[in-house]
């Protein structure tokens, strides 16, 4: 991939983030949500590639736009997989809540698994606990190896976990352990990706959360030379018959290979939100500022980026 397509899919996040924090607090994530991908993809189609969308917001009958299997670029310019999700966080969007985050990730054509819309456990670390970690051991175990690996007390790690009742028993183990616990609503994107990065406060993530949000955690992740391991959990005969008929093994733990291969991988986010990573959008009048994370895994480049758009430039972005 070329190295000018970096700054290009900032662009792109950066649009989507505009649009949709039109719609913070305002408790209309679909509206937040629409506007987000409208952005998008118009934008997407600006950038010098021939891409296709491998993780998105549904088949081509679920949704019209940055549907799995549609092409997006100009046509020219490398081949490659496209893993969007326009706002990470929809019901944080539309609570006026932390931690929305638009992202982005891409990679050579057949480099990014092509995961299915359904529950994938994780784990996930920064680069300090890289290879110190196993989806399938306790959760004392994991927390006793980062401990170890990042030379602290258990006592002074800080778990990041989804607050749903699904983990309860992942919590009091975490809590039975002696380990702090950081309860996120929505967002374990932003959830792994804090991991990798230490003014954030976050060691680990643990538990399930969506499937495709896992691929595009993993590409931050390589970029940021940390990890991610997921184990597929369908719900339904339909959903492992779904697993059979794409080619994954959903009885196979995930490793990071499998989730993104190859060496090169780009991601980029924009804050919608304010969060621990990144700040949300924020409107002058005239202008509005962003905030946004571009990171290109065969280079090991990390950029933060903050931007100022003009407004009046921008009409489609003005929510009527």
């Amino acid at each position: 991939m070329e190295r000018s397509l970096s700054m290009e899919l900032v662009r792109v996040t950066e649009a989507a983030a505009l649009a949709s924090a039109r719609w913070m607090g305002r408790g209309l994530k679909n509206e937040a949500d629409d506007a987000a991908t409208t952005a998008m993809r118009n934008v997407l189609n600006t950038v010098p590639m021939r891409g296709t969308v491998v993780i998105g917001e549904g088949e081509m009958d679920e949704a019209p736009m940055l549907y799995i299997g549609e092409e997006l670029g100009t046509g020219t310019g490398p081949e490659v997989d496209i893993a969007v999700d326009p706002v990470e966080g929809t019901a944080i969007v539309a609570s006026g809540g932390w931690n929305a985050l638009a992202v982005l990730a891409i990679a050579d054509r057949g480099n990014l698994l092509h995961a299915p819309d359904m529950y994938m456990d994780k784990i996930a670390v920064g680069p300090e606990a890289v290879g110190q970690v196993d989806i399938n051991a306790p959760v004392i175990d994991n927390l006793r190896a980062v401990a170890k690996a990042k030379n602290k007390d258990v006592e002074d790690v800080v778990a990041t976990v989804l607050n749903r009742p699904r983990h309860e028993k992942i919590i009091h183990e975490i809590r039975e352990a002696g380990a702090r616990i950081k309860l996120i609503n929505e967002g374990d994107v932003a959830g792994a990706i804090n991991t990798a990065f230490d003014f954030t406060g976050v060691d680990i993530l643990f538990g399930s959360g969506g499937a495709p949000e896992g691929v595009i955690a993993a590409v931050a992740l390589k970029c940021l030379g940390g990890e991610l391991q997921g184990k597929l959990l369908p719900q339904s005969e339909e959903e492992i018959e779904r697993c059979k008929k794409m080619g994954v093994d959903y009885r196979k733990t995930l490793i990071m290979e499998d989730l993104v291969k190859g060496d090169d991988a780009i991601f980029a986010a924009s804050g919608i939100t304010d969060g621990e990573l990144l700040k949300g959008v924020q409107y002058k009048g005239t202008y509005g500022t962003t905030h946004s994370l571009v990171m290109r895994a065969k280079s090991g480049t990390v950029r933060f980026i903050e931007g100022r758009h003009s407004l009046k430039k921008k009409p489609n972005l003005v929510m009527k």
